[in-house]
């Protein structure tokens, strides 16, 4: 089938803020599971959901999603430095500082974001990983692949050895499931209590992200590369082929790795973990290619409008379903954290999706930045921009 392109975006690339948007929603799904119950943080099952619809969708979700949509958003961070950089070029300001500002900005949001909200933040890390970015932003675009590609492999080969070794992450299941039982309550809590369980949480999060933090950097490196070849910038036409090609291989190998990471039970089981550290980034990367031949099609081309007002906002949408999670699940608000049902908190997401798909092209249509952008754009520029078009 003949595939006739739509005409690009000149201001923006709608497609980097499509697939923000696109990553926005697997986060969600994924996240909003730590809101519904607090079993997940301790790595076990919530023992009150058991139902073979309940254990179906935990199943789904680890095949499809985890492990997978916060890669897509690190490759984003990468990519969308490459447009800062050019962007401070061409105003002749000194971009380091700025970038270093708006590092230090958001910083302060991700701290506040763990605090309150979620303590499996990813905002503070990407500001210490941002460092790293702008120390090596003149890398060449083939070595930062291959070392993005290294890190990866460094990684998954440490799982491999820990799961060979017999390393297990929950060596107490009664000890973890009494501490689930701790959390859920503590979840389900004023806003004291909340807090609370959230600063507990903060040294176990921060473990996991000696997994999660070098991952992102080789998806930050690879989307500087990506950046540095401007591989979005002009169309996809002339990468239609390659496109192809990343869907026949990444879908096989990486279904294959997310199928061995789900029956293993997720993070739980370090030789399922190193294998989709492995193949993740293949089924990303399917996803990807999907979308973008998706997007490319004039009759598509809606859906690359719905989801890149997301994308522009994806900063003030990533805090604002931290929002909504806990104003829906814990007791701050309506108190749900322990009576939903795995298979009901997917559904929630879409929900949620669905009001920031709304809401964000209805904001974008009065004013220039979502709320949270408008705050990291006045760090980083040190002045007031002005918000309203």
């Amino acid at each position: 089938m003949t595939e006739t392109l739509r005409p690009r975006t000149p201001t923006r690339l709608l497609d980097v803020d499509a697939l923000r948007g696109f990553a926005l929603f697997g986060i969600l799904v994924v996240n909003l599971a730590y809101f519904a119950s607090g079993y997940p943080f301790h790595l076990v099952a919530d023992p009150a959901h058991g139902s073979w619809l309940d254990d179906s969708v935990e199943f789904g979700v680890r095949l499809l999603f985890e492990m997978k949509f916060y890669l897509l958003f690190s490759f984003l961070f990468g990519y969308s430095f490459t447009l800062q950089l050019a962007a401070a070029g061409r105003a002749g300001a000194n971009f380091t500082a700025r970038f270093v500002r708006r590092l230090g900005g958001l910083f302060v949001l991700g701290g506040l974001h763990a605090v309150l909200l979620f303590q499996g933040d990813i905002l503070t890390t990407y500001a210490l990983l941002g460092l790293v970015l702008l120390a090596v932003h003149r890398i060449q675009p083939r070595i930062a692949v291959i070392a993005g590609g290294a890190i990866v492999g460094v990684v998954a080969v440490g799982m491999a050895v820990a799961a060979l070794a017999g390393v297990e992450l929950v060596t107490d299941q009664e000890a973890a499931l009494a501490a689930g039982r701790a959390s859920t309550d503590a979840l389900a809590g004023g806003l004291g209590s909340v807090v609370g369980e959230h600063l507990r949480s903060l040294p176990t999060m921060a473990g996991s992200l000696a997994v999660q933090g070098p991952l992102a950097l080789a998806a930050f490196l690879v989307g500087l590369a990506a950046g540095r070849q401007k591989l979005l910038a002009d169309g996809i036409g002339r990468h239609t082929g390659a496109l192809r090609r990343l869907e026949l291989v990444g879908y096989p190998i990486g279904l294959a790795g997310a199928l061995v990471f789900a029956i293993g039970g997720g993070t739980t089981n370090l030789a399922g973990l190193a294998v989709s550290i492995l193949t993740a980034p293949l089924l990303v990367s399917a996803y990807v290619a999907t979308l973008l031949r998706v997007l490319a099609t004039p009759r598509d081309g809606r859906l690359a409008r719905a989801l890149a007002p997301a994308g522009r906002m994806a900063l003030s949408n990533y805090l604002g379903q931290s929002l909504l999670g806990v104003l829906i699940f814990t007791g701050v608000g309506l108190g749900l954290t322990g009576d939903t049902p795995p298979a009901v908190v997917p559904v929630v997401a879409v929900g949620i999706f669905a009001v920031q798909l709304q809401l964000s092209r209805r904001w974008l249509t009065r004013y220039r930045y979502g709320p949270a952008e408008w705050v990291l754009r006045a760090v980083t520029n040190a002045e007031r921009p002005r918000m309203r078009r």
